[in-house]
Parts: structure tokens; sequence; C-alpha cells
């Protein structure tokens, strides 16, 4: 683990994402012996709770201005772990209270429209400046901070997606925070990001809540869930995920998302082609250049695109 310190870091969202961070800080890279965290919540109750279980050192409500202001006074870091579409608000509510030296962060698997509401809340290039732009690339299908673990981040992928107002040493101390948890650091432009993610995280996790609403509409859906076994349950584990964090990511990327499935689609068709037609040679071909690309992806070797593996 990478050595890393601060003194006060207030997280507004303690559940399984700020929650986690907390624990990693604290647990794995020795910082909270000496660092302050603060939690923020829109539910008094939630983050009471994640100050139950020592997740903090202190619990504010987000509507309580005082309480508001004191947390945020001399803090050296902020992370934003809320839904996407909390951003842009979430953010004029706490710019009167904000110290210039003060660095704020994201985790939202969304970027394009963090970036835009980061700059329509903070405004000035200086206060742009201190809002870094990230995604911590890992989860669970829990969630809340009953689900937050110190080991979520070890060997995971962050991307940090800088603004061109931010100082150097501003993304370095971001960078710092999340080596610290154990995490492996990577930069995009928010445009990239986006489309990557929109392939690898969205259309997944739109697939697998696609999947049990089809059969949740069927007349025999208690038949078939009472039969369901080990390759629905890994299909559709994330489709336990957060409801409300996934409409807003799929609304925020609608764009690259939309693209993402109509290839899925078209995909979809040729399948539905060969099965129609018999074409067991078309399926074992398409079904082997999937197997061998999931293996080589799970042993981390590298990934050749079908048309180039035709070559």
């Amino acid at each position: 683990m990478a050595a890393f310190s601060f003194n006060k870091l207030v997280i507004f969202g303690v559940g399984l994402i700020g929650g986690s961070l907390a624990r990693a800080l604290r647990e794995r890279a020795g910082a909270g012996a000496t660092g302050e965290v603060v939690g923020v919540g829109r539910s008094i109750k939630s983050v009471e709770h994640a100050l139950e279980l020592g997740l903090i050192d202190s619990a504010v409500f987000l509507d309580d201005d005082r309480a508001l202001e004191l947390a945020l006074r001399d803090a050296d870091f902020v992370l934003v772990a809320a839904p996407v579409a909390q951003t842009e608000p979430l953010l004029r509510r706490i710019v009167p209270f904000l110290d210039a030296r003060t660095i704020l962060t994201d985790v939202g698997s969304t970027k394009n429209d963090v970036v835009a509401a980061a700059r329509a809340a903070l405004g000035d290039r200086d206060r742009v400046g201190q809002f870094v732009p990230g995604h911590p690339i890992t989860g669970r299908e829990s969630s809340g901070p009953d689900a937050a673990i110190p080991d979520l981040y070890i060997d995971r992928n962050v991307v940090l997606c800088p603004l061109p107002e931010n100082p150097p040493e501003v993304v370095e101390r971001v960078a710092a925070m999340w080596l610290a948890t154990g995490a492996s650091m990577h930069r995009m432009t928010a445009e990239q990001h986006d489309s990557v993610l929109a392939s690898v995280s969205h259309l997944p996790h739109v697939l697998s809540f696609a999947l049990v609403e089809m059969i949740l509409q069927a007349p025999d859906a208690a038949l078939k869930f009472s039969f369901a076994a080990g390759g629905f349950r890994d299909f559709t584990r994330i489709a336990a995920s957060s409801p409300e964090m996934w409409r807003d990511a799929c609304i925020a990327n609608r764009a690259a998302l939309l693209t993402e499935i109509d290839a899925y689609i078209n995909v979809l068709a040729r399948f539905r082609q060969a099965i129609e037609t018999s074409d067991g040679a078309a399926l074992e071909a398409a079904f082997e250049r999937s197997r061998t690309a999931r293996t080589e992806w799970q042993h981390g070797g590298a990934i050749k695109a079908a048309a180039e593996s035709a070559q």
C-alpha cells in the first residue's frame, strides 16, 4: 500500500463505496489513526448507522447548515459518493462552505455529466480546479454502510479524468488516496471513460435487470424462478444493485449506452438467425470466440477483436 495521510475527509454518501474507502484508509493504509472521517447523508439514520459501525468519526445531516459548515471547515478532501444525478445539487449545496484548499473528487460511473455538473455548480476556474472527476471500477451487489469492506479496492482499477483546470499536485493527491487503498490508477478523458464503461459496465447491468424483468412478466414466473440455478444466479447477480444508482447511470450515459444496446441487439439477431436455421457451426464459432476471449481476459491476457482474430 502507498503511504497516504490526511487531516479530515468528508464523505457524502457513506454506503458501499464511501464506507469502503473509509475502512480501507483506516484499516489497510493506516491513515485513519490521525485523520478524521466525517460522514454526510440525506438521511441522518443512515449516517448514524455508519457511525455505529465505526466507519466515520461523526455524522452530519445534509440539510443542517451549521453542522455542514463545521464539517467542511479545514477539510483536506471531500468525496462525493452519491448517485450521479445528485452531483450538481450536492456541489451547489456545499460550495458556500468550501475552503480554497479542499480537494473534491467523486466516484460516479459516468463522467461527462459529472464534469458538466461540476462546472455548473462550482463556476470559476479556481473552484473547478479543486474538483478531480474519478471512478473506482468495483462494487458488490449489496449496498449501504453494512456492505462496506476494507479490501474492496485492492487490485481494482480507479480511473481519474482530470480537468484542464486541475493543478497536477491536486490530481496526484487524489491518486495517492486511491493508491493507499490498494487500487490501480489510470487516466482517461471523460468521453473515453463513458464509452468504455457503457460497454463493460452499464450494458451488463441493463441486461441483468432485463432478464429478471422478462421472467417476472411471464405467467409462470414463480415456476421459472424455482428452477433457476447457478447460471441464472451468476448472470443476474448485479440485478441486486442499487436501482437509483443504475437509473441515473443509464440516463446520464444514454448516448453511449444506446449505441452499445444497438450493437448487442445486432449480435442477438445473428444468434437468433443461426438458431432458427440450425446453423450450429456459426453458433459454435461465436461461442468459442467468446469463451477464448473471456478466458484470456480472466487471466490477464491480451484480447484481440473478432475481426483481428479472423485475419
